[in-house]
């Protein structure tokens, strides 16, 4: 056990965590994404049974965002026409806000194909049971300066 180091972040996660550089991004997926097939160059890592959010705001306690990019944070755009609903992207938005001092502003979309091009470049995916539509967020690495 490490002090301060939430117990939902496992020793794996952790390692490949700190393993990742400055500009190196990682996927916090949805259980739709394809993360094992989309994730064939990257670090796959399962959490089975946890939501993106609760996943998403262990990793930002100890992870910090690029600052040196406008969007370190990116969401899945919905596609045209799709007439699904996103509350969960103001629940990103307000854990980001938490630890990253633009806030929402730190978070942009990219389109869904352009993003899952993306995705088969990053370095690690993290494949969680969560059931909203949209709910994929890409973070981007930044350094740690204090």
């Amino acid at each position: 056990m490490l002090k301060g180091i939430p117990q939902i972040l496992s020793p794996e996660l952790l390692k490949v965590l700190c393993e990742m550089g400055h500009s190196d991004r990682l996927i916090i997926a949805d259980g739709n994404f394809p993360a094992e097939s989309m994730g064939k160059k990257a670090v796959v890592i399962r959490c089975d049974g946890h939501g993106v959010p609760e996943i998403l705001e262990a990793i930002l306690k100890v992870f910090p965002l690029d600052s040196y990019v406008e969007h370190p944070v990116n969401l899945m755009e919905v596609m045209p026409g799709d007439p699904v609903k996103t509350p969960i992207w103001d629940t990103y938005k307000d854990i980001v806000s938490k630890y990253d001092e633009r806030g929402e502003k730190a978070v942009g979309n990219i389109e869904r194909f352009t993003f899952y091009d993306q995705a088969r470049e990053v370095y690690l995916i993290i494949a969680t049971s969560e059931k909203a539509l949209y709910a994929n967020i890409m973070l981007q690495k930044g350094v740690i300066t204090d």
